[in-house]
C-alpha cells in the first residue's frame, strides 16, 4: 500500500516520534511506501506532499515540531470536501491516510471516514482532551514545561511577597493544569471542569498570605469565573469555528489584588508549552501509537482510532473518541483541593 500521514492543527512534542514508527513499521514489516501530506489538511485538499522513506526518519524521535508543518484547515473548505480529496489520492496513488491530530483534527477525519475515506486516527494533543484514550502523547512534555515555569515563578513570588496567577494551556480541559499546579505544589488550580468564586479565590490567597507565603494560582486557559458568560476569548475563532481561548490570568490577577491588597502579577505560559523535544514517555508513546497506526491500516480498521488503555495501545472508534471531551473528573480536582491555601 501507499500510505499518506498527515500532522495537523496546534504542533507538539512527538510528532515525529508517530511519523517514524509508522514508516519503520511499515517499510519493515508489511513493505509499505509513505508519503507526507505537507501543512495538515491543506496538503490533502491541495496535493502537496513529500516522499517519507526511511532513510528520511531515522533519528527523528526525539524532535520536536514536525517535518510535515501544520494548519488548521478544515479540509471540508477552500476546495476540499470528499470527492475532491479521493481524487487527489487517486491521482497520487494514495490507498489510505493516517491523520495526526487533536479533537477538530479527529472530528474532521470521522466526518472523511464516513463519507467513505480509508482514514485511521492518531490521538495528539498536550491538552489530553480526547476521549478513548488514557493519555495523548504531548501531555506529559506539556506539563513537565508548565511544572518548572511554576518553580520558577515561585522564586520570584516569594522574593517580592507577590500573587503569581500563572495561566497555562488545556482549551475546556484543565488536565496541565491539575498536573502541572499539584507537581509545583500551587496554592489553588483552577480548571474548567469545576466553578469558584473569586471570594474563594481570595480566601485560598490570604490563607497563604497569613502563613508568611507567597500564593501561586495555576488557572487553565478555558477557566472562567461564576458571573462570567463562559471562557474568555478576544482573539477570534479558529478555522473549525472554535473561539481561541486566553487572558483568563490578566482577569484574575487585578481582581485579587484590589481584593486583598496583595501586589498580584499575571503569566501567560502559552506556546512553550508545545515546543521543544519531547519527554522521554510522550518519545514511547508517540512510537508506539505510530506502530499501532499502521497494523490499524494493514487490517482495514477503517475509521478507528489509536488509543493507550492502561499500558495497552488499542483500537477504538473516532466517533466514539470524538462524542465527548475527556473531561477532568471532580475527584481528581478534590484530591488536589485538599492542598489549596
Amino acid at each position: 500500500m501507499r500510505i499518506g500521514i498527515l500532522t495537523s492543527g496546534g504542533d507538539c512534542p512527538g510528532l515525529n516520534a508517530v511519523i517514524r514508527g509508522a514508516v519503520l513499521k511499515g517499510d519493515r514489516v508489511y513493505g509499505h511506501d509513505f508519503v507526507g501530506f505537507k501543512w495538515g489538511w491543506k496538503g490533502v485538499v491541495e496535493g502537496d506532499l513529500m516522499e517519507l522513506p526511511r532513510h528520511r526518519v531515522r533519528g527523528l524521535s526525539k524532535e520536536g515540531g514536525t517535518i510535515l508543518g501544520s494548519s488548521r484547515t478544515n479540509p471540508y473548505e477552500a476546495g476540499g470536501g470528499p470527492e475532491n480529496i479521493q481524487k487527489v489520492l487517486d491521482k497520487n496513488g494514495i490507498d489510505a491516510i493516517i491523520a495526526i491530530g487533536g479533537e477538530g483534527t479527529l472530528t474532521a477525519a470521522r466526518r472523511l471516514s464516513d463519507d467513505g475515506l480509508k482514514i485511521v486516527g492518531v490521538p495528539k494533543t498536550i491538552d489530553n482532551d480526547i476521549a478513548s484514550t488514557d493519555y495523548s502523547f504531548g501531555f506529559d512534555t506539556a506539563v513537565g514545561i508548565a511544572t518548572e515555569a511554576i518553580d520558577r515563578l515561585r522564586t520570584t513570588a516569594e522574593s517580592h511577597q507577590r500573587c503569581m496567577v500563572v495561566e497555562v494551556m488545556g482549551r475546556y480541559v484543565g488536565w496541565i493544569a491539575l498536573h502541572a499546579g499539584m507537581a509545583a505544589g500551587a496554592h489553588a488550580i483552577l480548571i474548567p471542569e469545576v466553578s469558584a468564586t473569586i471570594e474563594q479565590i481570595c480566601e485560598w490567597v490570604e490563607s497563604v498570605r497569613d502563613r508568611g507565603r507567597a500564593p501561586v494560582i495555576v488557572v487553565s486557559e478555558g477557566f472562567h469565573l461564576p458571573t462570567m458568560d463562559g471562557a474568555h476569548s478576544h482573539k477570534g475563532l479558529d478555522p473549525f469555528g472554535r473561539p481561541l481561548l486566553g487572558g483568563i490570568a490578566d482577569i484574575i490577577a487585578p481582581m485579587i489584588e484590589e481584593r486583598t491588597g496583595i501586589e498580584s502579577r499575571a503569566t501567560v505560559i502559552g506556546h512553550i508549552q508545545r515546543g521543544g523535544a519531547p519527554s522521554a514517555f510522550d518519545r514511547v508513546l508517540a512510537t508506539r501509537l505510530g506502530i499501532a497506526s499502521v497494523d490499524a491500516v494493514q487490517a482495514g480498521k477503517w475509521g478507528t482510532m489509536v488509543a493507550l488503555r492502561g499500558t495497552d495501545v488499542v483500537d477504538v472508534s473516532i466517533t466514539d473518541a470524538t462524542r465527548n471531551l475527556n473531561a477532568v473528573p471532580r475527584r481528581r480536582w478534590d484530591e488536589a483541593a485538599l492542598l489549596f491555601g
